[in-house]
This record gives structure tokens, C-alpha cells and sequence, in this order.
């Protein structure tokens, strides 16, 4: 292995040459306190930047093993720690050249705390230094050019001398804020803990006192600063909780069943349930959702015109559509609001159950109850990510909906009778849902009161305050009786898995096997084929959809056969990631995926619109 002066000799001696000499440097290079590792070089200054790692031994890091002690405090502080490598960046770096030249990042990231393949703990196995930890950094350089020339000099600059004082600055313990990355790591194990606790209180979400939900604009998602209101939640559902770290926390425990949020325009119903929808994930402190959390399986459902559906059964809300059309193998190119919308339900549905993996979840053996409760030792990944064995909760806006299949009203049934009528309302079907399929819904409500004779559970909005209206919203149901026919018959109905066939699935294009890429959250091409998922909003980092175009290219690759079912297919992926991490979908060791959840893999695949199914 070459070391710090080879590699800065080297540098110098490639100045002036064409830029992909550059290609000579790749390789491992010993430094004083860290190695370096050149895994990919650029071929020109306007391409994607190189990729390069920086690997610390524990007993140079020196991370204390109290901060990784558990799963979720481990993600947390490889969160924490790229974060702070991110920081540095920002006053080491400088333009040297041009295209990107100069450039020293990490990968993008918002207000959530993801598992990502940017860093990674190292332990060790020496006992002089066993109880604490060393960093694996994965992130990427601009080499300088001038042209297409290399600056040599600038670059030797940037990796013999930028390199070890980003890594000084950030990947050592000496070097960080003690308090502010306790701080990061024992909120996020906090909120995991707290979301482990809400099955057995039958809560499906919970939202702290204190917390400040409302975000400064729709494209800035960090907290309103002025006039923002602190969240107080109504006696009537006021739980408390005695978190391992943060000791006694109150707040609103929204029940299993069929929960309405209504209120004026305005008001702050969106706003509980965008807090609710993120809270399968993790926030970073002074987010002020950090303990909004929500059922690892809450999936939000929306109305979305013009998506393909493939070979879904959505007899359960559409059935007896002119020219006789198939509505138990549904297929579109461009489903409407409702048809779209009830295709959205079932497939959620049909992958939110699977197999419950072993050793999730589990406290340590031999301790008292106190004891647990302080020192809860949370073996699951973030946001509970393998949550095959959990029932969905849907969530639902009318701001996002189709009208025609949230409700019928009495007048409606009346001038357009049910054999005229294939769309069963979702208003007869939601009970249905909770009752056969044990699954629940939370739903904003703000221009029907119909559902009132269909909620356990209606929560007010005045002025982003929570108020426990269900016995008055019960008591003007008896008043106004509506006197609508229930239109769901006897029971939900039976929930259709689906076997993918491989052929419909070809990331290839041209003469490459595989060629995948992604725009933002809302869009990646996967081969010929570009897949909108501007609608799927449980995506929240470009991390995450990178990592479903290569886990979708996995799937296709290792389990697809056309015999396992859509739901077994991500059952083994999502257990090989757990099991091996997110590495095992790519040759290359890739710093920019962020863990994802099993729906919105699922929802990837089908909105292809080459995907072919049969049923189970």
C-alpha cells in the first residue's frame, strides 16, 4: 500500500497532463492517521466526481462505545458524524478549476436520520481499545482541472492536506461537541423506543407536547421559527411514556381505528397528518417533530390520475364497470382518481404483511423491568424497516383524494342507483378494513360529515391545537341522521397476491445490462422507462430512491422466477439488506443510499408500466 508521500509525488508529477491520467491514483493510501481509498476516478471535470473513502482505526476515532451500543444508536451517530463531515466541508472547499473541480461532499440530506452507506462504525477486537470505535467515510472529490488538464499541485493540496483536517475536524472524538452528539444520539433512540411502545398501548401514532409542526414554507422542511404554535394535546388522549434517555414525555395518542382530523381551512389538519406521515422516520434534534411518531407501516394514500396498474384486485371498491372490464385483474396505462386511488390501498395491502423476522425488537434478557426501560436495546433497524410483520395504516387527506371514492352521499344514491354505480365509497369500506384486516386509518376530514357515523376517534383543528371532539361529532350524527344505504356488502374482501413476470422487468438500454438513475424524490429511470413517483411522499431523500432503482435491479436479478409472489420478493430483499446492508445491491462500494421501506420498493415496481403480473 502507498502512503500520503507517494500519492503527493504522484499528483505533482500528473500536472499538465490530460485528465484521465487521474486514473493512475486509484488505489490505498496509508496517512498518518487514516487510510484513504480511491475507489473510482472521474474520466472528465463535468462528470459525476470520484468516489473516494477514508477509513480511522478505533484508536484513532476513538468513538466511545456508549454511542453505538445499540442499532438505533449506532445509525444515529453515522448520521451524526457525516453531518458534521458535511459541515466541514463547507469552509474547506473552494473552487480549483473547472467543471467540479474543488468539490468535497457527502451525500445530500434532509431533517431525517436515515441508515446510509455514507459512514459506518468500525469496532475492534484489540482490548486495549475494545470499548471504542473507529469511522469508515464514504464521500466524493472534484479532481481539479484546468480544461481538461490536470492541476496537480491544487490537487495534491486538496488530498494530502484538506483531506486530513476535514477528517481531524470531524471523524474524531477529541473533535466533535459531546454534548450535541449525545444529544443527536439518545433523541433518535428515544424516538425509536417510543414508536416500539405504541402497539402495545393499541396507538397507532403519537404526537409529543411541545412539538412545533408546522415548517417554514412546502419546499423548506426545517421548522417555522415565528408565530409557530407548541402542539398541546387534549386530556381526553394524553398518554405519558418513560423514555430510556429523556425520562417522562407526554403527549396525543391517536388510537387504532378510524381516526377523523377535522377543522377550518387552514388550521392545521395537513399539517398534524404530514407530522404523522414522516413519523416512521427519525428527525434531527430541534426539528420540533422529533417525537411525532408513527406506526413503522403507515403508508399514505392518495388519488393519482394517469398511473399504470397492473393486474391489481380492486374488487373490493370497483366492480361491474361498463363493457365488462375485469376489475379483479385490473390493468390501466392511465387510471383515474378513483381507480388509481383504490389500487394504492390494496397494493399496500398486499405487500404489508409478511414474514416477522426473528430477534427484532428484543430487550435484553435478565433485566427488570426499570432496568429495560433505561437501557432498551432497540435490534431494529431505523423506522423498523423490515416492518413485513406489521399491519398497514392508512393515511388519508381529501385535499388529495377522489371524491367520488371517499363518499356517496344519500342524495347522490338516491338519482344514481347501486347497480349503476361501480365504485364502492371508501366511507363503507373502512370499518371493513379495520375489522377483517386489522387496519386502521387516520383521515382528514374537512367537508363531509358523513364519517362522523364511521370515526371511533375525531380530533379538531383550531389554530394548530388539538381538541377531542368525538363525543359532540357522535351526538350531531344522531341529530342530522343522513340515512345513507351502506354500500360495502358483508366484508372487506380477499386480498390478491401477485407474481411479477421477470421479462417485464429490463433495467437494460442499449448495450449496457443495467442502467438505472434518478431525479430528485419523484422520478427514476429504470432502463428504458421512466417511473413517476412524484405521489409516493413517504420518499423523502434521493438516497433512498437510488437505493430502490439498484434494489429493484436485485429483485429482478435474484428473486424473480415468476413462481415467488410481488410480497416474498421484497420479504428476501428487504432480509438480505438487514441481514448484509444496503452494499449487497451493488458491485461498488456506493456512499448515497439511504434505507427505504418495503412500500415504497413496492410502490416503485408498480408503477412501471412494462410490469405484467398473474395472480397467486
Amino acid at each position: 500500500m502507498s502512503n500520503k508521500e507517494n500519492l503527493q509525488r504522484h499528483l505533482l508529477q500528473l500536472d499538465n497532463r490530460g485528465y484521465k491520467a487521474y486514473k493512475e491514483i486509484q488505489g490505498s493510501y496509508n496517512f498518518d492517521e487514516f487510510t484513504l481509498i480511491i475507489d473510482y476516478v472521474q474520466g472528465d471535470p463535468f462528470a459525476s466526481p470520484s468516489k473516494f473513502r477514508v477509513i480511522v482505526p478505533p484508536e484513532i476515532a476513538r468513538i466511545p462505545r456508549e454511542l453505538f451500543k445499540s442499532r438505533s444508536r449506532e445509525i444515529a451517530l453515522r448520521d451524526y458524524l457525516t453531518r458534521q463531515f458535511d459541515k466541514a466541508t463547507y469552509s474547506n472547499s473552494s473552487k480549483r478549476g473547472t467543471g467540479k473541480s474543488g468539490l468535497i461532499a457527502v451525500t445530500r440530506f434532509g431533517q431525517e436520520v436515515l441508515e446510509r452507506t455514507a459512514a459506518f462504525i468500525i469496532s475492534s477486537t484489540a482490548s486495549d481499545i475494545v470499548d471504542l470505535g473507529g469511522v469508515e467515510l464514504r464521500f466524493v472529490v472534484g479532481l481539479p482541472a484546468g480544461g481538461r488538464s490536470i492541476l496537480g499541485q491544487q490537487a495534491a493540496e486538496m488530498l494530502c492536506e484538506d483531506i486530513p483536517r476535514l477528517v481531524s475536524q470531524s471523524l474524531k472524538d477529541a473533535s466533535l461537541n459531546a454534548a450535541e452528539c449525545r444529544r443527536h444520539v439518545e433523541t433518535v433512540e428515544d424516538a425509536d423506543w417510543l414508536r416500539q411502545q405504541l402497539a402495545e398501548k393499541q396507538l397507532v401514532a403519537f404526537v409529543a407536547d411541545g412539538s412545533i409542526l408546522p415548517r417554514r414554507s412546502g419546499v423548506d422542511n426545517r421548522p417555522l421559527l415565528n408565530d409557530a404554535v407548541a402542539f398541546v394535546s387534549p386530556p381526553s388522549l394524553k398518554v405519558e411514556f418513560n423514555c430510556p434517555n429523556r425520562g417522562e414525555i407526554s403527549g396525543m395518542g391517536i388510537p387504532a381505528g378510524i381516526t377523523l382530523i377535522v377543522g377550518g381551512g387552514y388550521h392545521g389538519k395537513s399539517t398534524l397528518l404530514r407530522a404523522i406521515e414522516l413519523g416512521v422516520y427519525n428527525q434531527i434534534p430541534g426539528d420540533g417533530r422529533e417525537f411525532v411518531v408513527a406506526n413503522p407501516a403507515a403508508v399514505k394514500i392518495r388519488a393519482e390520475d394517469g398511473r399504470s396498474v397492473a393486474g391489481v384486485d380492486i374488487s373490493p371498491f370497483i366492480a361491474g364497470l361498463p363493457q365488462g372490464r375485469d376489475t379483479a385483474q385490473f390493468y390501466t396505462e392511465n387510471a383515474s382518481g378513483s381507480t388509481s386511488q383504490a389500487a394504492n390501498i390494496i397494493e399496500a395491502l398486499e405487500v404489508g404483511r409478511g414474514k416477522k423476522e426473528e430477534g427484532r425488537g428484543k430487550k435484553e434478557e435478565g433485566r427488570g423491568k426499570k432496568e429495560e426501560a433505561q437501557s432498551f436495546v432497540l435490534e431494529t433497524q431505523l423506522v423498523a424497516i423490515s416492518e413485513g410483520d406489521l399491519v398497514p395504516v392508512l393515511l388519508v387527506d381529501e385535499d388529495t383524494a377522489a371524491t367520488n371514492f371517499m363518499i356517496r352521499d344519500r342524495r347522490m344514491q338516491e338519482l344514481i342507483a347501486k347497480d349503476k354505480e361501480p365504485i364502492t365509497p371508501f366511507i363503507d369500506k373502512v370499518k371493513q378494513l379495520y375489522a377483517d384486516c386489522g387496519v386502521s386509518t387516520i383521515l382528514v376530514m374537512g367537508g363531509s360529515g358523513d364519517y362522523f357515523d364511521v370515526a371511533d376517534t375525531v380530533i379538531s383543528m383550531d389554530n394548530f391545537q388539538a381538541y377531542n371532539v368525538t363525543e359532540k361529532a357522535k351526538e350531531i350524527a344522531k341529530k342530522y341522521s343522513i340515512s345513507r344505504a351502506a354500500e360495502g356488502g358483508e366484508s372487506f374482501g380477499e386480498i390478491t397476491q401477485r407474481v411479477p413476470i421477470p421479462a417485464s422487468l429490463d433495467p437494460s438500454r442499449g448495450r449496457r445490462d443495467v442502467r438505472v438513475k434518478v431525479r430528485n424524490v419523484d422520478e427514476l429511470t429504470f432502463g428504458t422507462e421512466d417511473v413517476d413517483l412524484g405521489a409516493i411522499e413517504q420518499i423523502v431523500d434521493s438516497g433512498q430512491l437510488r437505493a430502490i432503482a439498484v434494489a429493484m435491479v436485485y429483485a429482478k436479478q435474484q428473486y424473480m422466477d415468476g413462481k415467488r409472489t410481488l410480497s416474498e420478493i421484497i420479504d428476501l430483499v428487504m432480509a438480505d439488506i438487514d441481514g448484509r446492508g444496503m452494499d449487497i445491491l451493488s458491485s461498488f462500494p456506493e456512499g448515497d443510499f439511504a434505507m427505504f421501506r418495503r412500500f415504497e420498493l413496492a410502490a416503485a415496481i408498480n408503477r412501471l408500466r412494462s410490469l405484467s403480473v398473474v395472480a397467486k
